[in-house]
């Protein structure tokens, strides 16, 4: 039994590394490169589109094998934007767009209104799709996005963005407190006693 992450980001595949106390494989070690449309609505539907997606190529691609896949979907809304970039943070500066050119639209975007900073949050949501069903949770964290980058640590909007109760972004704080506080790690610890149960369904 395997424990497949469906996504090709490199932050994403080393935090859920460091929270599984599992190994877990990236789908592209199994199947090779792929794109995957992500044309749901929300976070939860983007999520569960990955999974279902690499899940259905593995029982084609490996039937003699069995799997539990886990794909997330997350992003960074800030409501005076009306929510953007939210579903969209990934390709907020267009679809091939880079981590840097993301940050620096919506720090230009939040300069455009004359703001410093703002109420913002990250939405994560978590899919785990198995022969034994489907399941979507979610975390969340809150705080502010300011209109300068600070930090090298972390990825995506980490850099503008400063956690409730804190006076550093996620580029400054260090990796543990992170781990901690992070709307993924919240997710997955959500996600954690869903995956034991598949495993002991599938017989590990």
């Amino acid at each position: 039994m395997r424990l497949v992450l469906a996504t090709g980001n490199k932050g994403k595949l080393r935090e859920f590394k460091e929270m599984c106390q599992d190994e877990v494989v990236a789908f592209s070690a199994l199947l090779g490169e792929m794109e995957i449309v992500e044309d749901g609505d929300t976070f939860g539907a983007n999520a569960l589109i990955k999974a279902r997606t690499i899940y259905e190529k593995l029982i084609k691609e490996k039937p003699l094998e069995t799997h539990i896949v886990i794909a997330d979907d997350s992003g960074i809304s800030l409501p005076i934007l009306g929510g953007v970039p939210g579903i969209y943070s990934a390709r907020y500066a267009g679809e091939k767009a880079t981590d840097k050119e993301n940050l620096s639209k919506l720090i230009a975007a939040l300069k455009e209104k004359g703001l410093e900073r703002t109420s913002a949050y990250y939405t994560a949501a978590i899919a785990i799709v198995s022969g034994y069903g489907e399941y979507v949770v979610h975390g969340w964290m809150h705080g502010e996005a300011i209109n300068e980058a600070r930090g090298e640590k972390g990825f995506g909007y980490d850099p503008i963005f400063i956690p409730l109760g804190y006076d550093l972004t996620l580029g400054e704080l260090d990796e543990e407190i992170k781990k901690k506080i992070s709307h993924r790690a919240k997710a997955m610890k959500l996600a954690q006693p869903i995956v034991k149960m598949l495993k002991q369904k599938q017989g590990k």
